[in-house]
């Protein structure tokens, strides 16, 4: 089923809401595979669109582009969430019960050719309708809009509590993301909301019970200086599952994690962070057991789930570190999307030397790892989500050397993915400004 196909019926099926007096509330990875020892990896984060400057010069100069008082009740998570584990005062009930029987998958466009869409473009006028003409004019047909940004700052005003109680809504970048959603689907463009998981220092600085503690017990913190929430906390869990519930209920058509991992430099900060996991979960079955509790809520209101995840999951054999393995996410979710920028791979992956100078050979690898991956999983009996990657239509201007990423070198990119046999891709600039036609 194609976007527009898809489009036309939530158009018909909102009518007959409508008219029934139903109304909507409101708003690289660096990648690496040495070709000799593909175990060493390190992980790098892609760079938020609040957070245009490199981090640290070459090491971080890889980060590319970067996505409450008390616990959260049934009631406050939407009363459909139930971590795995069953614990933290969320419903746990029976597996045999008849509310557990998994709701049908939504129906998934595999056509979705999207643009990344900041909150602060998506609340702004004119910035807004110039992404709006340029998906009109071109083939594009489906926006990625930030709900939760990289600072754990919901994008709209939140009807949640447990959002309200941490200030997470506070000066919403979109004033009416209801309406804006209503518009846009009357233009059929497919709508995804990008929700930042488990990177949120807002939440973990209004509930440091829920973040990331040393042995030592201090409040544990990125290279950035930011803290992180906890994936084994099932607050944490729930708290982004009622996000994402209510985000779909505005309109979405599909929801989007984000940072839906554990830090990088995963050895590192293994020695120095004393982990809340008392079901003993490996890291990538906490991430694997998050989407699965997620996706059933969303299905459950007729919402697709999709996941981001680093460039090189197509390729690592181990989690990195960080909880995210193939084999776990792709099952979990209905589109899965991997970060394959050419800038976020480190230099020697897959026998290139430069890799940002070499956009067509990266993705066109990357993918055909993820083809090979997902063509396993279908042997096993397992329904994988779609191959939807993440291409870079940012210039690296850290990276050396790298080149300007045009119209030229995103289209490579789109022929390289079509020649793996993966038909649709998501562009990736955290200014939001597309050199596409």
């Amino acid at each position: 089923m194609t976007v527009r196909t898809l489009a036309w019926k939530g158009m018909a099926l909102a009518a007959a809401v409508l008219l029934a007096g139903g109304c909507a509330a409101a708003d690289g990875q660096a990648a690496q595979r040495k070709e000799q020892n593909p175990a060493k990896q390190r992980p790098v984060e892609r760079r938020s669109a609040e957070d245009p400057k490199p981090a640290d010069q070459r090491s971080a100069a890889r980060r590319a582009a970067d996505r409450l008082p008390a616990p959260l009740s049934a009631a406050d998570a939407g009363k459909a969430v139930r971590p795995a584990g069953g614990s933290g005062g969320v419903d746990t009930a029976s597996p045999n019960a008849e509310a557990d029987v998994p709701a049908p998958a939504p129906e998934v466009p595999d056509d979705i050719r999207g643009i990344y869409v900041s909150g602060w473009i998506a609340g702004s006028r004119k910035p807004m309708e110039r992404l709006i003409r340029l998906v009109d004019e071109t083939d594009l047909n489906a926006m990625v809009i930030d709900v939760k940004n990289d600072y754990g700052k919901l994008t709209y005003r939140s009807a949640l509590p447990e959002v309200r109680a941490a200030g997470a809504d506070r000066d919403p970048a979109v004033r009416d993301m209801a309406g804006l959603l209503r518009r846009l689907k009357a233009k059929r463009i497919y709508t995804i909301g990008r929700v930042v998981v488990f990177k949120d220092p807002l939440l973990a600085r209004a509930k440091p019970e829920w973040a990331f503690h040393t042995k030592s017990g201090a409040l544990w913190r990125d290279q950035k200086g930011q803290p992180w929430v906890e994936p084994y906390r099932p607050e944490v869990r729930a708290y982004n599952i009622a996000i994402a519930k209510e985000a779909a209920a505005l309109g979405f058509d599909e929801i989007q994690f984000d940072y839906v991992r554990f830090p990088d430099n995963g050895d590192a900060m293994d020695r120095i962070v004393r982990y809340r996991n008392p079901e003993g979960w490996t890291k990538r079955e906490a991430i694997g057991r998050f989407l699965r509790e997620a996706r059933e809520a969303l299905h459950a209101s007729g919402t697709a789930l999709s996941a981001d995840v680093f460039g090189l999951v197509t390729t690592a054999h181990d989690d990195m570190g960080i909880g995210q393995t193939w084999r776990e996410i792709a099952p979990a979710v209905d589109a899965i999307s991997p970060m394959v920028y050419p800038s976020h791979y480190d230099r020697g992956t897959y026998g290139i030397r430069h890799p940002d100078l070499a956009p067509s050979a990266i993705v066109r690898h990357a993918l055909d790892d993820a083809g090979r991956r997902n063509r396993v999983l279908s042997s096993e009996g397992k329904k994988p989500g779609r191959i939807r990657p993440w291409l870079q239509a940012f210039t690296a201007t850290w990276v050396r050397p790298h080149q300007p990423y045009r119209a030229g070198e995103i289209r490579a990119q789109i022929r390289a993915a079509e020649a793996a046999g993966v038909k649709q891709f998501l562009l990736w600039n955290p200014s939001c400004t597309y050199d596409y036609r």
